[in-house]
């Protein structure tokens, strides 16, 4: 596994906004319960799951651009193959997320490196420093890994769809291997079938190999239902959601703005902004639901139970017939809580991370489950939270 000791940087806002189209609107919470008296530890690294494989040895499909990378530079330009999975996984590990790993660097990918370059005073839109960066950091851009025994507690192929049953299941589980060996290397199931076949993705099991990107694996397993206690320092932290380029940006404080000097010989520098730590792409809600102001946040709690209230959520206020839907990777909410002192917002993991900075939810901020998890690491309750 690899681990890294960066500067943690953030995003710069010198960016082109996204325009999107939505793709669903998935509901968001009417209230969430969180497990009482326990405590979530951090979750501990674990050892020989998966082993670098040297550059080169994995043959990666021809890349076709991706139509979702709207950018403020030459999409042509951009890395390509283990250049760019490269890139992906050195944000990744430095906490300026790329959106999800797949070798096809879009705008989260430029946010991200315009915030590494931010952060040491770099010019914006500048590749070169970062990828001399990644290169000597993540030699080996793949690994083989091993489906884990402890997937078994965490798969179930007959999760239903309805919310009826799902309010009776323990856990809303991930269906299949495919989805648990994705989320664990930030990536998709599409992605891990260009790396291997279809019939060795869709025929995992416990004790099995595949190729997936060399990135610190997402521990599930470590997650016991527990709050998130406050920390002196988390709580001091700054967080800005920004709903225009759909990134939320933590600061040590109250953040400062980007800074250009002129030289005296008439050309800028960028002065290096050092209050910035992480930055996550997120999904805002719809215009009309969002909540834009500054906030506190007030809870933070893993595998939180979702009250499925139709009428709250059509706007007809609270009902009886609400459901409680429990916790797991798909359960809409995700696997972490973080709420907001705004009745019923917070910002929370997804059941469908591929959607994120896409698909626009009902007025929450939505995160992968990988990034809400490493948000918790960065930030506590007594942060505050400005929606912009």
């Amino acid at each position: 596994m690899i681990r890294f000791g960066f500067a943690l940087i953030a995003l710069s806002t010198a960016l082109l906004h996204a325009q999107e189209v939505p793709k669903a609107l998935p509901v968001d919470p009417s209230e969430i319960t969180p497990n009482q008296g326990q405590v979530a530890e951090p979750a501990a690294p674990e050892v020989g799951e998966a082993k670098p494989l040297p550059p080169g040895e994995v043959k990666m499909p021809e890349l076709k651009r991706n139509p979702r990378s709207d950018s403020p530079i030459d999409i042509n330009h951009l890395p390509t193959g283990e250049d760019a999975v490269r890139l992906q996984i050195f944000l990744d590990e430095a906490h300026f997320g790329p959106g999800v790993i797949d070798g096809k660097p879009g705008r989260f990918t430029i946010l991200a490196v315009n915030s590494w370059n931010e952060v040491r005073g770099l010019p914006l839109n500048d590749f070169s420093a970062v990828m001399e960066a990644a290169k000597k950091a993540v030699p080996s851009p793949f690994a083989t890994a091993t489906v884990p025994s402890v997937a078994k507690k965490w798969v179930n192929p007959n999760l239903p769809s309805s919310r009826q049953e799902q309010a009776k299941l323990k856990r809303m589980s991930y269906r299949s291997y495919a989805e648990f060996m994705s989320e664990r290397y930030h990536t998709d199931v599409e992605f891990l079938i260009e790396l291997n076949s279809s019939s060795t993705v869709w025929n995992l099991s416990p004790g099995k190999s595949l190729i997936v990107p060399n990135v610190s694996a997402f521990l599930i397993e470590n997650l016991n239902g527990g709050r998130y206690e406050a920390e002196e320092l988390l709580a001091k932290r700054h967080v800005v959601v920004d709903t225009k380029i759909n990134q939320a940006r933590v600061y040590e404080s109250e953040p400062t703005a980007l800074v250009v000097e002129e030289n005296a010989d008439g050309t800028v520098k960028t002065v290096p902004n050092r209050a910035l730590v992480a930055s996550f792409p997120i999904t805002p809600g719809q215009e009309r639901f969002i909540k834009y102001g500054k906030w506190e946040m007030r809870n933070a709690v893993q595998l939180p139970v979702w009250r499925y209230d139709q009428s709250l959520l059509d706007g007809k206020g609270r009902s009886n017939n609400a459901l409680n839907i429990p916790g797991g990777p798909n359960c809409p909410v995700g696997v972490v809580w973080m709420g907001l002192s705004v009745s019923g917002i917070g910002m929370h993991g997804t059941s469908d991370p591929e959607t994120i900075g896409r698909a626009r939810s009902a007025g929450c901020i939505r995160l992968s489950n990988w990034d809400a998890v490493t948000m918790t690491d960065f930030v506590r309750p007594g942060a505050s939270v400005e929606i912009r």
